[in-house]
């Protein structure tokens, strides 16, 4: 049994216009090189049809024979090259698929060249960034992407996302942080080593509500962070890395740090995720935003706000894609869409560049 693989390849619009048997949309060297044997009657005849060398047909016939582990051409003396019985077969395959799979193909193609398309757009740019989960961040890049600006988006912890910025694997990095944050916070200590005065600069986002996502009703009464220490409550947690994650066990540390709450390592990759945990009646709560409750339609218990950054290097503050990030998170249009969004508001300076030391003051002054 031979395996099929798709591929595909960039046309000249003048070319393409020259191609033979334009119908097809998929096409195949073998099957173009054994249709023109079978209309010419020799390896000579294809190669000018092809507008390829005698030398390079011949080759790659030759090369098939032997990975097919079939013949394709009768080679007699003084007569016609013709097909085999195998190639003819080849050929009648390849009809009868081309008949069922155009109208696919045709709209695969399409698709192709629609995508494609915005490579070849200067107007449009790519921005790659790394992000703690934020549902406002998936919203944006459906926005955005009607104005040109495409974000590859990998949702990731806070931490994991700053290093990868770090490491040059993407341009912007998102993570979340308190509206007033100390500077001997667990938080503070974690991202500290991470970020640079001078090298990083803050982009405003959005300002969000942090808080336990509980069932509907809250059945158990669950009204603050002192009810982490209600043993008979099972929480789902963030994983390591995370800033919600940092949020909680900073709380733990300063106010409960001999004992852990029940389900403190049943951990989950996004809010979405914590939300789903307790909608199917496998937890009692989980720190989470409160559009990820809505969601789901869970009681959410606001326990903090906290500004949402993108961050990004200095140096790439004037390139064309973070330009156009700041205007999109300026324009009114997409304020107005963050506003829709449960639990969020934009950030009051959105879309401006901020230095580390006013909006994180976890540096002393020099």
């Amino acid at each position: 049994m031979q395996h099929i693989n798709l591929s595909y390849s960039w046309t000249p619009h003048q070319a393409q216009a020259e191609q033979r048997d334009l119908t097809s949309p998929l096409r195949n060297p073998l099957m173009d090189a054994l249709q023109a044997v079978r209309e010419t009657g020799s390896i000579a005849g294809a190669a000018r049809v092809l507008q390829l060398s005698y030398r390079h047909v011949w080759g790659e016939l030759k090369r098939w024979e032997q990975a097919l582990g079939q013949p394709l051409i009768l080679w007699e003396k003084g007569q016609a090259a013709r097909l085999t019985e195998f190639a003819d077969k080849l050929l009648w395959a390849e009809r009868q698929a081309q008949a069922r799979l155009t109208p696919q193909i045709s709209a695969l193609q399409a698709e192709l060249e629609k995508t494609f398309a915005v490579a070849f757009d200067p107007s449009s740019h790519l921005l790659t960034v790394y992000a703690s989960h934020d549902d406002a961040l998936v919203n944006l890049r459906e926005h955005s992407a009607r104005q040109s600006l495409h974000l590859d988006m990998r949702f990731c912890g806070s931490v994991d996302a700053i290093r990868a910025l770090n490491e040059g694997r993407c341009i912007v990095a998102g993570f979340h942080a308190p509206l007033q944050p100390d500077a001997s916070t667990l938080m503070a200590r974690t991202y500290k080593p991470l970020l640079k005065t001078g090298q990083h600069k803050l982009i405003g986002f959005a300002t969000r509500e942090q808080g336990w996502i509980v069932a509907p009703g809250n059945p158990q009464n669950i009204t603050g962070w002192h009810d982490l220490t209600r043993t008979e409550l099972r929480l789902v947690n963030r994983a390591l890395g995370t800033g919600t994650r940092l949020l909680l066990d900073q709380w733990l540390q300063t106010h409960n740090p001999t004992c852990l709450p029940t389900g403190y390592d049943n951990e989950e990759p996004s809010h979405s995720a914590v939300a789903t945990r307790i909608a199917s009646g496998h937890a009692d709560f989980g720190l989470g935003i409160a559009s990820a409750a809505h969601a789901q339609k869970l009681d959410f218990v606001p326990l903090t706000q906290e500004h949402y950054w993108l961050v990004c290097l200095k140096s790439a503050l004037n390139s064309p894609a973070v330009i156009a990030l700041q205007q999109v998170l300026q324009s009114p249009e997409w304020q107005q869409l963050l506003r829709q969004q449960t639990g969020y508001i934009p950030h009051e300076e959105a879309g401006q560049t901020q230095s580390l030391k006013q909006c994180l003051p976890w540096w002393p002054p020099r």
